[in-house]
């Protein structure tokens, strides 16, 4: 039997968490779920294959202080098993840590044979050992996110709730489609996690809706707020859950935990907002909601242009830029518009 039938055969759910653009969520949604997820009694594998190892050091893992890691796996013959590290204060969570020598590995790796498929005949004969395997991709599209995406049977995309973590998404959704087709026909983009959502900006609901009507019931119900306390996490060693369990973006994860495994939501919970944003109760040093932020201009003076949503830029024609919120944006083809009563031509050399 091939790795890629034990994998399918398996009940393990395997999870390539990609998205080529950094900065956007990828290793604190594989540190936090993984760990909401084993608080919730699943046996859980966490596979780092970014070079930078964050989420190794984010669980309390030194990499310089291991024997063996990741590319020892994907360039040796050590087992997968052989690396694996629990993580303290977390039962049933296990990571497979990262190494600075992954730089590397790109290079290493092109002239091999079965290069695309190390990762899987690794994880095959232990996939059976865990209900969930979280692996976290580098921000490219190289050889070991292929990898990843070769042993994975789902792709979850972390996307920020600004403008830019929109850019590139489409070539995303295009290279998944072309490693489904060439390598993993098995593999789907399964999940859009929506992550550091701010209730008080206009541009964070209007990103939450376009994401919405483009990828549709992918788009998980539960949104991650922007937490302070979610960047200070890593610098402990720790998962949100365990850092600060009380804090509004622990229980995010653990709403996130829920909804993946399937279970029953609170809808009403203030991590889940509806059409444009819902008012998130603030943390007592940020300002209120209704309040004008300090960038923000003031009720009577006129608004200022609103950013374009779109993942190209004007080539020779003039666009037409919405005044208000309405948008351009392209994920993975044609462009989408929201038009606004009010609009301006603006000329390319704008």
């Amino acid at each position: 039997m091939t790795s890629s039938e034990l994998i399918a055969q398996s009940k393990t759910r395997v999870i390539a968490i990609a998205n080529q653009k950094g900065g956007v969520g990828k290793t604190t949604t594989t540190v936090n779920l993984g760990a909401a997820l084993a608080e919730l009694g699943q046996r859980v594998l966490l596979i780092d294959l970014d070079p930078q190892a964050n989420a190794s050091t984010g669980l309390g893992i030194n990499p310089r202080a291991i024997e063996k890691n990741m590319y020892d796996v994907l360039l040796g013959d050590t087992p997968l098993e052989d690396t694996l590290e629990p993580v303290a204060d977390v039962e049933g969570l296990f990571v497979a840590p990262s190494s600075l020598d992954l730089a590397g590995a790109e290079i290493e790796l092109v002239p091999g044979f079965n290069r695309e498929r190390r990762l899987i005949d690794a994880l095959a004969p232990i996939v059976g050992d865990y209900d969930y395997v979280f692996i976290d991709c580098p921000p490219s599209l190289g050889l070991l996110t292929i990898n990843a995406l070769v042993a994975a049977t789902e792709v979850l995309v972390p996307i920020q709730c600004e403008y830019y973590a929109l850019e590139g998404v489409g070539q995303l959704v295009r290279n998944v489609e072309l490693v489904r087709k060439s390598l993993n026909q098995s593999l789907e983009i399964s999940t859009i996690v929506l992550v550091m959502y701010d209730a008080r900006t206009k541009l964070a609901g209007q990103v939450v809706d376009e994401v919405r009507n483009h990828f549709g019931e992918k788009v998980c119900k539960i949104v991650i707020p922007r937490v302070v306390r979610l960047s200070e996490a890593p610098s402990y060693g720790q998962p949100i859950t365990v850092f600060d369990p009380e804090n509004r973006g622990a229980q995010a994860y653990r709403d996130l935990a829920n909804e993946v495994l399937g279970n029953e939501l609170n809808l009403d919970d203030d991590n889940v907002p509806s059409s444009g944003g819902v008012e998130i109760v603030p943390a007592p040093d940020d300002p209120a909601p209704d309040d004008p932020a300090p960038d923000d201009p003031a009720p009577d003076d006129p608004a200022p242009p609103q950013p374009q949503l779109g993942l190209d830029e004007p080539t020779a024609a003039p666009i037409k830029r919405p005044s208000g919120l309405g948008a351009t944006m392209i994920l993975g083809g044609s462009p989408e518009v929201m038009p606004e009563a009010d609009s301006e031509t603006l000329e390319e050399n704008e």
